[in-house]
């Protein structure tokens, strides 16, 4: 998900996306200790994905508080 496609979201979307995000985060890191993973760099893309969809929400935060 690139930047562009983020602010273009809603804060209430931002928010269920990355909440969304960590449960699939926590399911695919909780497979990985009992199984290999078909994609394990499915977990870097996700981690990358929450930290985006994060900065997205703080930037509109701080542009709130002005």
């Amino acid at each position: 998900m690139r930047a562009n496609e983020i602010r273009e979201l809603s804060v209430e979307e931002i928010s269920s996306r990355i909440g969304e995000l960590e449960e699939e985060r926590f399911r695919l890191n909780f497979r990985s200790a009992t199984e290999p993973l078909a994609d394990p760099l499915r977990l870097r893309w996700i981690r990358k994905d929450i930290a985006r969809l994060k900065t997205v929400l703080r930037e509109r935060q701080l542009e709130s508080a002005r």
